[in-house]
């Protein structure tokens, strides 16, 4: 029996020097699933783009082993905004390896920091190439530890023309941690202590970790793209008024951040127990891309 040895190997080699892309359609989105290199890894995601989006956006993790947030994607997918969403390093089908407090580090170290901005930084420029209209206003979208991460690629890259910010800390992430321990997970924590207290042991605790403390507020100094910080006034993993303190310094400066403040929330600021919150950053997004297109035409 002959066999058709060649056009096998072609095929064979023509997948692996594509990038991988696998399509799927929803009633007002096309899903595509993509692979990008950063740093010597391969970092798995997808893309969910609208017919005409309005706005682009790429989801930066929190500190947990987070896999791609399709549920959130499609949120906004469904009102016309543009996402790519991937596999943290390390995580699902990403490759490099995860650092974070669920295997027994701390991830919030500059170095693991900086190579997370680097891995969003990539996702942008990645994502640029697909969107067929190059005008469209690209952004990143965070959550928690994305506040130290988001400043860090958007001060380094170009491209990215806003940021939204859900539970993200405008502190260093030592005071972070002073606060953190100092709640210890305790949802009772606002009933018992005062902001005065909590300022006192954030200014004052001795630090566990040993390691250089990340200042977002270096970052975000020099930022002139607009931002939205979402906070829940109950949240137990960061010191929300201080970090709003911290934001009304750089508004008096000229920063042209905003923030909204959600007095029965905690630190799940983009749940979909209250809609509230991510329905006005997705307005918030549609207001800044129109600005960011005219002011491109």
């Amino acid at each position: 029996m002959k066999i058709n040895f060649f056009p096998n190997v072609f095929l064979w080699l023509l997948l692996i020097t594509l990038p991988v892309t696998v399509f799927s359609q929803s009633n007002d989105f096309v899903i595509q699933d993509v692979k990008f290199e950063s740093q010597g890894i391969t970092l798995a995601g997808s893309i969910l783009k609208p017919e005409n989006p309005i706005a682009a956006v790429v989801i930066v993790h929190g500190s947990d082993p987070v896999k791609r947030e399709m549920e959130f994607a499609k949120r906004l997918a469904n009102e016309g905004i543009a996402v790519l969403t991937y596999d943290k390093r390390g995580v699902g089908e990403s490759g490099g390896v995860y650092v974070g407090p669920s295997v027994g580090t701390n991830n919030i170290d500059t170095g693991n920091l900086n190579l997370l901005s680097h891995d969003a930084s990539v996702a942008v420029n990645t994502f640029r190439t697909y969107l067929k209209d190059k005008k469209t206003p690209i952004g990143l979208v965070g959550f928690s530890q994305a506040g130290w991460i988001i400043p860090i690629a958007a001060s380094k890259n170009p491209q990215i023309e806003f940021m939204v910010l859900f539970s993200c800390p405008t502190i260093t992430t030592l005071e972070q941690l002073r606060f953190q321990f100092y709640t210890n997970g305790n949802n009772t924590f606002w009933k018992n202590h005062t902001e005065s207290d909590a300022r006192e042991h954030i200014k004052n605790d001795t630090d566990r970790y040993q390691f250089k403390a990340t200042d977002p507020k270096i970052s975000l100094n020099n930022l002139l793209i607009p931002g939205l910080w979402l906070f829940g006034e109950k949240d137990i993993q960061i010191p929300v008024k201080l970090c709003i303190e911290q934001l009304n310094t750089l508004k008096a400066q000229g920063n042209p951040f905003e923030y909204t403040l959600f007095s029965k929330l905690g630190h799940n600021t983009s749940s979909d127990n209250d809609r509230e919150p991510v329905d006005i950053s997705i307005q918030w997004i549609k207001q800044k891309a129109l600005s960011i297109k005219k002011c491109k035409n």
